[in-house]
């Protein structure tokens, strides 16, 4: 990343996740937003998106939004997949894990885990993030969901060693899971003005374009009939 512009800037990210305007106790209510397939079109094999305001969308139109980028790149390779948008403002890596079994369906095939921005915002333990990052990825793979993980990076304002043990704990549920990994969400976004909102924090369109580009690059092998179940 760079210095000092980059931590500036994915300190005040964080500060947005987790300013949004839902919190961890309406996350139960919270709308998936998928879409729809063409008319005449059988429904297809789904890949979950969850995270906090990032995936969410926060000050962008859901079209805007990643996930939404995701699924039209998804049609454009031919793919039948529906991209659903499971991302809730001010979440965090125990609220994703509370609601991930409601997040899931018997047609979802890929799930993209994007929490714990909220984590690192509010000095969580790092082994917290890492255990619920753990028994999401568990509880999906059970259900014969492949996962593709995707990393955050703490704020700086809690030292090194922390920022060190919240990097680690990502690397560390990818290693043990084997699973395709980006290890952060924001690369080439956090801290370049052009590529957030006016008030310098969110990702606006063309960011999330950058941030669906660089999951595309680990999603698409994943979406092989060979690598998922039918």
């Amino acid at each position: 990343m760079r210095e000092p512009l980059a931590h500036l800037g994915l300190f005040l990210v964080l500060c947005a996740i987790g300013c949004g305007p839902r919190g961890e106790s309406d996350v139960a209510g919270a709308p998936a937003t998928s879409v729809r397939p063409a008319a005449g079109r059988p429904a297809g094999p789904r890949i979950v998106c969850l995270g906090d305001s990032l995936t969410a969308g926060l000050g962008v139109s859901q079209d805007e939004a990643y996930p939404a980028v995701l699924q039209r790149r998804v049609r454009q390779a031919g793919h039948p997949h529906e991209v659903v948008n499971a991302g809730v403002s001010g979440d965090t890596s125990a609220g994703g894990l509370r609601r991930l079994d409601w997040s899931l369906d018997e047609r979802t095939r890929v799930l993209v885990v994007a929490l714990g921005a909220n984590d690192g915002l509010r000095g969580l333990p790092a082994s917290a993030l890492r255990d619920n990052l753990e028994a999401i990825v568990s509880r999906a793979e059970a259900k014969g969901i492949t996962v593709l993980l995707a990393g955050m990076e703490a704020p700086p304002n809690f030292g090194p060693e922390y920022v060190r043990e919240y990097r680690q704990a990502y690397a560390d549920v990818a290693r043990a899971g084997d699973l395709p990994f980006v290890p952060f969400l924001l690369e080439d976004v956090a801290g370049e003005s052009r590529l957030n909102q006016a008030d310098g924090i969110h990702p606006n369109a063309e960011g999330h374009r950058i941030i669906a580009e660089l999951l595309w690059r680990e999603l698409e092998p994943l979406l092989d009939p060979a690598s998922t179940h039918d």
